[in-house]
């Protein structure tokens, strides 16, 4: 038996299985084996009659009854390794969540107290004890916590119940379920209109033929298209040929009403089935419960983040990728895998059918498409002939001349937002940045306060009066003159906006407005989210004032008005994609007006009002937003053009990092010589040159082999020595630079 160990060690080892665990040990349990001195956990990766080795050691122990990772999760984990340069047990580790990889199974149980069935003659109770057996009779089952609450007894009183014969104790298990406590009415199925209905009918089409060459489709639909019932309704076949289904939804859009939206689906009916949910908000015992509620197969339907791509689904029928679009599905630490492309990978292994849904398409899934890898489905209209919103972009620059300064809001935007105040409409408004001010600065010398950590000014949050790093946490006091000795100027100023000022501002502006802030300083508890949600969907909240966290996933039908604050934050950041992304960001921001009846509005406020990313959005035009800026990526042979690898040297030591940095670009050049077409950059500061106390060069990678380019820069690495303290991180097809 082979076993991958929980340590990287880059290889996998032989142990021996005792005849009495033989019937319990496939590809994919977990184990517990003796490793040198110590005892590890790892996973059986294959069977096998005969090793090499003389000496075996024997496994110890066999965690749990079932195999934790199928084998096409096991082969999806390997073919991760080889593509994203990371070792197998680094990939093994993505693939279980924490809490199921554990040697004990994490199981909450709880004690029931049940009636027994009497027989004979009955035995002799006090009073309390009588009313104590009628209850329990009555229930027949109740929890004993919950019996002792109600009660006010203890449990030794009902012990005593049960010496008499009238009861029993016995301890079971308890699943957490993280939306125990909500109601969710069921919901039928809705008919659909023309662009839905094709749609519908392609991808159910696919999934009928096993020999349908199209099984990746891209479901390009305007904000308020109907996406999600197309997905229902796809969900719906898939569930009928008894497979089940994968929906991925960005982290940020992975809100309670879009859970909502599936359970009510499939919460009645013959197609009653258990949805799962995967995400980083469950505790790790909600995590445990309804990972094995999947493995078990009582859940068909998964809805997650990222790392629900790998969910125990088995037969998988369907993967749904919403807003395929978000760099949140780009995993940050090793290994550094997309959920979107890993989706499309684990698909194609195991026969089943993607869909990729999004108003904006990335540009390397538009390409795709456009190139026949994919199946375009175009859905350009909104359901019942709803408008798209009316955009006006304003231009900020006549607003400071006007105001001699820049103000938060324009004239426009504070004219639109009383006007849908007083007709009992709802404003959201969209900030990226949180905290109060960008930064804080003395006018005389030219101080800023900046993270002695990072390369970045530090952010000003007035409520809890501190300078906050976003980079790395850290924070200090307000001063109240410049820090610089020769200057201790006390005119020191903050510079820039965020949402803790834009809510001030508000407050003085619309006094009589019920104004709330959703950023990641405001949800300080789990169930927070949910509950702003629910307070501005029941019109508890006129205006919703938020970071990238409300720009999608929402459908708040009485929102009328969505004012874009500062559009140019994303725009002016040293990054091809900038232009890219800003668009993508305002047309889903943008999207969140006028899912009513009532025609709906946004204003964007711009420094930069003609730049195409703002304008193309204006007129929610993707095609020529994509025609323009793939001309752009065809010049500098950036993605979707060509593929890319970022190589980061990261390290304490400023010199001896970039000299690593050139060291490992000079053995690229002159041993990696056989892919034609291999364009090197660098080495070069990374944008942020330093973050978190380390100083970061980088080197860019771009070729159309990058699956043979990863190979030979695995075997390179794995050759050469780099310095102890410097870091080596390889990301293959990297969302930042």
């Amino acid at each position: 038996m082979r076993v991958t160990l929980e340590i990287a060690v880059g290889k996998e080892f032989d142990y021996r299985v005792p005849d009495a665990m033989r019937d319990s040990v496939e590809v994919g349990s977990r184990v517990k084996v003796p490793f040198g001195p110590r005892q590890m956990m790892g996973v059986v990766t294959d069977v096998v009659e005969s090793s090499s080795f003389k000496k075996l050691k024997e496994i110890l122990s066999v965690v749990g009854q079932k195999s934790l990772v199928t084998p096409n999760v096991l082969s999806l984990a390997r073919w991760m390794a080889g593509y994203y340069c990371c070792p197998v047990e680094t990939a093994l580790k993505s693939v279980l969540p924490d809490s199921v990889r554990k040697e004990k199974e994490g199981w909450k149980e709880r004690l029931f107290v049940r009636a027994l069935a009497q027989t004979g003659e009955a035995p002799e109770l006090s009073k309390r004890q009588s009313e104590l057996w009628r209850v329990i009779e009555e229930w027949r089952e109740i929890p004993l916590q919950e019996l002792l609450r109600e009660m006010n007894t203890t449990a030794d009183t009902i012990r005593r119940l049960e010496d008499k014969g009238l009861v029993t104790i016995t301890s079971e298990v308890m699943e957490r379920d993280p939306f125990a406590n909500e109601t969710i009415l069921p919901t039928k199925k809705i008919v659909l209109n023309e662009g839905q209905q094709v749609a519908l009918d392609r991808i159910t089409s696919a999934c009928d033929d096993p020999e349908e060459s199209k099984r990746v489709f891209l479901l390009h639909g305007v904000t308020g298209s109907g996406k999600t019932e197309v997905y229902l309704q796809a969900i719906e076949h898939t569930l009928k040929q008894g497979k089940g289904a994968i929906v991925l939804v960005p982290e940020i859009s992975l809100t309670p009403q879009t859970v909502e939206r599936f359970k009510a689906r499939f919460s009645d009916g013959p197609l009653r089935t258990l949805v799962a949910v995967l995400h980083s908000h469950l505790s790790a015992g909600e995590k445990h419960d309804e990972w094995h509620k999947i493995r078990q197969g009582r859940a068909r339907i998964v809805i997650g983040a990222r790392s629900a791509v790998f969910a125990p689904v088995d037969p998988l029928g369907l993967v749904i990728v919403d807003e395929e679009h978000e760099y949140s599905y780009k995993q940050e630490e090793s290994p550094r895998y997309h959920a979107r492309d890993v989706g499309i990978v684990r698909a194609q292994r195991e026969g089943a059918v993607v869909v990729l849904g999004t108003a904006t398409p990335a540009m390397e899934t538009y390409y795709n498409a456009l190139r026949g890898k994919y199946e375009l489905l175009d859905m350009p209209t909104r359901v019942d002939t709803k408008t798209l919103p009316l955009v006006r972009v304003v231009d900020m620059r006549m607003e400071a001349r006007k105001e001699k300064g820049v103000p938060i809001f324009s004239l426009k935007l504070k004219e639109g937002i009383l006007a849908r105040l007083e007709k009992g409409e709802q404003v959201m408004l969209f900030l990226n940045r949180r905290g109060y001010s960008a930064s804080l600065q003395c006018p005389l010398c030219g101080f800023v306060a900046g993270c002695p950590n990072c390369s970045v000014s530090l952010t000003y949050h007035r409520k809890v009066k501190q300078l906050r790093c976003h980079i790395c946490g850290h924070s200090e006091g307000v001063p109240n003159a410049c820090p610089e000795e020769s200057c201790r100027s006390p005119q020191i100023r903050y510079a820039g906006i965020g949402t803790e000022r834009v809510e001030e501002t508000l407050g003085k502006l619309f006094p009589k407005a019920r104004v709330t802030r959703m950023d990641s300083d405001t949800l300080k508890k789990k169930e927070d989210f949910r509950r702003i949600l629910s307070e501005f969907r029941l019109g508890k909240i006129d205006i919703l004032l938020g970071t990238q966290m409300i720009a999608k996933g929402l459908h708040f039908p009485n929102v009328t008005l969505v004012g874009i604050i500062y559009a140019d934050l994303s725009l002016h950041i040293p990054d091809f994609r900038a232009g890219e992304r800003t668009f993508q960001l305002l047309t889903q921001v943008a999207g969140r007006a006028g899912r009513g009846d009532v025609e709906g509005e946004v204003f964007v406020q711009s420094f930069t009002p003609f730049h195409p990313a703002i304008q193309y959005a204006r007129r929610h035009d993707y095609v020529g937003f994509y025609e323009q800026e793939v001309e752009f990526r065809q010049e500098l042979g950036y993605p979707p053009i060509m593929r890319m690898c970022g190589l980061t040297l990261r390290g304490r030591n400023e010199d001896r990092t970039r000299m690593a940095a050139e060291y490992v670009m000079k053995e690229i050049e002159t041993k990696i010589t056989d892919l034609k077409g291999l364009s090197i950059s660098g080495p070069a500061e990374a944008t942020l040159l330093r973050a978190e106390n380390f100083f970061r060069y980088q080197v860019v990678l771009r070729s159309n082999q990058m699956a043979a380019l990863g190979q030979r820069l695995t075997r390179l690495f794995a050759s050469i020595e780099l310095p102890d303290e410097v870091q080596l991180i390889i990301d293959i097809d990297p969302a930042n630079l």
